[in-house]
């Protein structure tokens, strides 16, 4: 029987100690292909994301998978993360919390992912997020 990581718990314990201190949970994901998050967001490989219980709904953190939804520019979004992909969990008012190592097998992104059907090996440029809603006073 193979030992269980502790990498599950650990994140899980940190993200009750954030809620239960009125804090919020910010995850740093190393992006790969199995990790289903706006790829618009993702910078230098990584994405980091906000998991407070305001900002996502159904919020799963299980021992293999994190799974939610949450809204990114007005638009609603399934995330669905594995837990090896994770590379930090903290607070993001004082950046308390704990950082993992990602192994090269869970981070790499296989080189066929980032080609199109015409063969060309660079990845195309994502699309750039609209400007950010603003609220104005209407008299």
């Amino acid at each position: 029987m193979s030992e269980l990581s502790t990498k599950p718990y650990l994140m899980r314990a940190i993200y009750d100690w954030c809620v239960d201190s009125g804090y919020t949970p910010y995850l740093t994901v190393t992006v790969d292909a199995s990790t289903h998050v706006p790829m618009e967001y993702i910078k230098d490989g990584q994405i980091v994301l906000n998991v407070g219980p305001i900002a996502v709904e159904h919020f799963k953190m299980g021992n293999e998978l994190i799974e939610f939804s949450a809204r990114f520019n007005g638009a609603s979004r399934d995330i669905s993360i594995p837990v090896g992909t994770v590379s930090a969990i903290y607070a993001r008012e004082n950046g308390q919390g704990l950082s993992f190592e990602v192994s090269p097998a869970e981070a790499a992104l296989p080189a066929e992912a980032g080609e199109d059907a015409s063969g060309d090996e660079s990845p195309p440029e994502p699309p750039r997020p609209a400007r950010k809603p603003a609220l104005r006073r209407v008299k």
